[in-house]
């Protein structure tokens, strides 16, 4: 009986949750907006719910950046997975 030795890797990873939070905090952070509803502290002399939603921009930017290169990460480390196969036992070929 052929033995599979086909490992499957599992869907959710701690790396994917990673990718997820990243993209998912800016949507957070801007769609609760009783958080930022405000005028003080003023950032030369720009409210801030102006200023703290400027910052997202720049915020976001870097979290969907990191978020891309961890997903390049995992894809690089899914097809290039030791797969095992009869040359890897160690067994001399017949």
């Amino acid at each position: 009986m052929p033995e599979s030795t086909e490992v499957k890797r599992p869907v959710i990873t701690p790396l994917r949750v990673v990718i997820a939070l990243c993209l998912i905090a800016p949507f957070v952070a801007m769609l609760w907006v009783s958080s930022y509803a405000k005028t003080d502290p003023a950032l030369g002399g720009i409210p801030f719910f102006y200023w703290y939603q400027m910052l997202w921009v720049l915020i976001s930017t870097a979290l969907t950046m990191i978020a891309y290169k961890l997903w390049q990460h995992d894809q690089r480390s899914r097809t290039t997975a030791p797969s095992t196969s009869d040359s890897s036992k160690g067994g001399a070929s017949k």
